[in-house]
């Protein structure tokens, strides 16, 4: 395998864990959002608000020590999630 074949394949699996991350993250948020919006709030909404905030600042700081190319592919499948959660928030109203 050529060193330009490695790092198409690393930068795609990248994208992949970022596509993951982001639909568990925004499902999350989501989760996040229902509880606002039935003012159940409480010790729960502190705990996946801090808790979401803080994996994918872990998440990204993984993926940019790990190369450019590696941040951007990563970024890249969390911005592609969050499309995809927007289309279904769209609608689902």
């Amino acid at each position: 395998m050529s060193h330009a074949t490695l790092i198409s394949a690393f930068a795609i699996t990248m994208a992949l864990a970022g596509f993951v991350f982001g639909v568990v993250y925004f499902a999350t948020l989501r989760r996040t959002i229902v509880i606002i919006a039935t003012r159940r709030g409480g010790r729960g909404l502190l705990v996946l608000t801090l808790g979401r905030i803080s994996a994918v600042v872990l998440f990204l700081a993984a993926a940019a020590k790990l190369g450019a190319a590696a941040l951007l592919a990563a970024l890249l499948g969390f911005m592609l999630a969050r499309t995809v959660a927007v289309r279904a928030a769209r609608r689902s109203l």
